[in-house]
């Protein structure tokens, strides 16, 4: 009798897990619906700035000409890699990439939501596109030979013949993407992992995960050049021009709202329907015991284990 009683209360309490869970995703779908309305110009203008970003980089490839290896500081450095385990800085590429992807969709799903998630992605895409503005301009003005080993003499995938017809040469394939030639200073790959991280330093709430992030940064850059994708002056250029692109841009941009703080009001009759959709937007059950204040301090989320005592503070 006790195990049927138990199996009936997990029922109970899954059945009525997963009818929040569902209607903190509807709640969350209605908002960045409403967001998605009057923000889509600048997400479509991100997204075709990526998409003249690739096509500009596929561009200098006709133009690149293989040649002897440049000094390298780094190359005396690091030990090859090799091609066999060039995939390493892939891979963390890869891990970094993905990770940040689904955080910027975690409102839909946790009961914490810090951010929005349109309007995360409207930053993002304006530092990247900043960022690959400045790039473009770079490996336009001055072709250096390549260092990976596809874009070494003798490789067959060092140049590019003339595109035959407009159609070819405004085409994007992932061949193209993944064994392009000439676009090299300064690294994308770190334009977008920098991107990424300062992001989530910014907004995220796990210390842990930020300080992994930044070694995950770290180790990538050493991974990059040991893997002889680019030579060390791409990957320095790219710390500090990100950062400061970062920089100046986040100064312009309007701060996100704060979605973190709930206010504890009493609840009416009238109110209530409200009142709960407010809760689910904001991170909060119709529990009492999950009502608790969530606070940000200039334009910054409070990490887990600070108080509020601590983020006053600090921001003093």
């Amino acid at each position: 009798m006790a195990l049927v009683g138990t199996d009936k209360d997990m029922s109970f309490y899954i059945g009525r897990e997963a009818s929040k869970l569902w209607k903190r995703f509807c709640a969350e779908v209605t908002t960045e619906i409403n967001l998605l309305s009057e923000n889509w110009k600048y997400l479509l203008g991100g997204l075709i700035c990526q998409y003249i970003h690739g096509l500009a980089a596929r561009g200098v490839h006709y133009f690149h000409r293989p040649g002897p290896i440049l000094q390298d500081v780094g190359f005396y450095l690091l030990p090859e890699l090799g091609q066999d385990r060039a995939y390493i800085s892939e891979t963390v590429f890869t891990t970094i990439f993905l990770s940040f992807v689904m955080w910027t969709f975690h409102p839909f799903i946790f009961k914490t939501k810090k951010i929005y998630t349109v309007l995360i992605w409207c930053r993002v895409l304006a530092f990247l596109v900043g960022c690959q503005f400045l790039r473009i301009i770079t490996f336009y003005s001055t072709q250096l030979p390549g260092p990976n080993y596809h874009c070494r003499e003798g490789s067959k995938l060092a140049t590019l013949p003339p595109p035959d017809n407009i159609l070819q040469a405004l085409l994007i394939v992932p061949r193209g993407v993944l064994y392009g030639c000439g676009d090299l200073i300064f690294s994308s790959h770190m334009i977008f992992s920098l991107v990424f991280v300062r992001t989530y330093q910014k907004y995220g709430t796990r210390r842990f995960i930020k300080q992994c992030a930044w070694l995950a940064v770290i180790a990538q850059s050493f991974l990059i050049i040991a893997s002889r994708k680019h030579y060390t002056v791409d990957v320095v250029v790219a710390w500090y021009t990100v950062n400061l692109v970062v920089f100046f841009i986040d100064k312009t941009l309007p701060e996100l709202p704060d979605r973190t703080s709930a206010l504890l009001l009493p609840v009416t009759k009238d109110s209530k329907s409200k009142e709960e959709n407010h809760k689910l937007l904001n991170g909060n059950s119709g529990d009492p015991a999950e009502w608790r204040p969530r606070t940000q301090i200039n334009g910054k989320i409070v990490e887990d284990g600070k108080t509020l005592h601590e983020a006053v503070i600090n921001g003093v």
